[in-house]
């Protein structure tokens, strides 16, 4: 039997108060949100249905499937095979499917369900359900992953769960190896560089959702849909750059890259498009009507 060390407790006060926090202020901004703006909270949960649907539920799978076939038990093919031997184009497809998928379903979102609901505010709802359903998904349910983990280190049943593993998928090896270092020297450092790295992915996605939103309203700014695809994909495709080794760039100096995206994004999208917002596109449309009546 391996022996995977020891969590200490601090390690996992740690891992407590980060579940803590990618649970609980999600939640709260979009409370304080709606009660501040008298929002309706089905905005906000439309926008969190659409990042389940379009990313979680239709991007993710068709991604594995084309770049990534045997993390889903499949075996590899001509594409994946191409695609894992050019490490920058791999890089690129996995920042553009969550580009065109998460922006598209932004787009069919506000052409659908919330097509009448045209105040500038449901920019910012939709962003906040969407940004904060994915911390949720993502952090919330990993740092439950990492405490039951850290559990069952603790308590040597850890191991018939690596045995389990590697009986579907031997080659997982090197993934449970890094999860016990993570583990077993988890900090106040992981759980800081895990909340600036959310703060500024939400920051992004209440920018874009107020880009394609502009997009959606005004025909004549349909071309901030695509260039929030754009945006969207030149984030991840850095960070894709870095997992697949392409380039080196420490945790920090890639949340840097993040912040300095999310910032413009947001301030850019709030400056030039929702401050400036007095429902002069709505006024206009029914100046026209009247005209030409």
């Amino acid at each position: 039997m391996t022996d995977y060390g020891y969590v200490e407790t601090a390690s996992i006060v740690w891992m407590v108060i980060g579940l803590f926090v990618f649970l609980v202020v999600p939640v709260a901004l979009s409370l304080i949100w709606i009660i501040k703006k008298k929002e309706r909270v089905t905005t906000i949960l439309v926008g969190a249905a659409a990042f389940i649907l379009f990313a979680l539920i239709l991007e993710k799978p068709i991604q594995n499937v084309l770049l990534f076939p045997t993390a889903m038990g499949l075996s590899d093919h001509a594409i994946s095979i191409f695609m894992n031997s050019h490490p920058v184009l791999l890089a690129f497809m996995v920042g553009l499917f969550p580009g065109v998928f998460e922006e598209t379903g932004r787009l069919i979102a506000y052409k659908t369900v919330l097509k009448k609901r045209t105040n500038k505010e449901t920019s910012i709802s939709y962003g906040i359900g969407h940004g904060g359903i994915e911390v949720i998904a993502i952090l919330g349910l990993t740092y439950v992953n990492y405490i039951a983990y850290a559990v069952m280190i603790n308590t040597g049943t850890f191991q018939t769960l690596v045995d389990q593993l590697m009986a579907q998928a031997p080659g997982q090896i090197g993934q449970v190896d890094q999860m016990v270092s993570l583990l077993t020297t988890f900090s106040c450092g992981k759980v800081m560089l895990d909340v600036v790295e959310r703060i500024f992915a939400v920051m992004f996605h209440i920018g874009a959702s107020v880009l394609v939103f502009y997009a959606c309203r005004d025909k004549g700014k349909f071309w901030l849909y695509p260039l929030a695809i754009v945006i969207h994909t030149v984030t991840d495709f850095v960070g894709g750059l870095v997992i697949f080794n392409v380039i080196s760039i420490s945790d920090w100096g890639m949340e840097f890259i993040v912040a300095i995206i999310g910032i413009v994004t947001i301030f850019g999208s709030y400056l030039l498009l929702y401050k400036k917002d007095n429902k002069t596109v709505a006024i206009g449309a029914r100046f026209n009507t009247i005209c030409k009546k």
